[in-house]
């Protein structure tokens, strides 16, 4: 597999944000045409990526100093929630998703939270697949504002 992928808290002077989105654009491509409504990552700037890190913690994954991966939690009363989790395309499948939710799971451990939550469109099954493989399970399912018919999966992991 090559060399290893570390996974870092960003920091507060991060100041990679373009690398990020172009990575989450990159990773994201793929539900174009597939999900409905389109995903909200079409919205992000490198400007409301930088907010969105204030309100919350992210994490990169790095391979010879290149960011191949990011995950973006917020903490709230009982639990994570996840959001924005992303693998370069060409590294997809090498268990980097698997660390950075990981990373994710230490982290609420550690803040005493007894579980992380995410969310995941209907129609994305091998997300679904790949989130039950670490643990999750669903608990809900909801509707984007304008939708009669569920459109988001929410899952759950208990870490106790």
């Amino acid at each position: 597999m090559g060399s290893l992928v570390s996974i870092a808290q960003l920091p507060a002077d991060f100041d990679r944000w373009d690398e990020v989105l172009a990575l989450i654009m990159r990773a994201f491509a793929s539900m174009d045409g597939v999900i409905d409504p389109p995903s909200s990552a079409h919205r992000l700037t490198v400007e409301n990526l930088r907010d969105k890190a204030r309100r919350e913690m992210g994490f990169s994954a790095l391979k010879d100093g290149r960011i191949v991966g990011c995950i973006f939690v917020l903490e709230r009363a009982n639990d994570f929630y996840v959001g924005k989790l992303a693998v370069e395309p060409g590294f997809q499948g090498q268990g980097i998703g698997s660390q950075l939710m990981q990373a994710v799971e230490d982290l609420a451990r550690n803040r005493g939270k007894p579980a992380i939550e995410l969310q995941t469109r209907v129609e994305l099954t091998g997300n679904h697949a790949a989130f039950a493989r670490l643990g999750f399970r669903e608990t809900e399912r909801t509707a984007h504002n304008g939708y009669d018919r569920p459109t988001s999966i929410t899952m759950r992991k208990c870490l106790s």
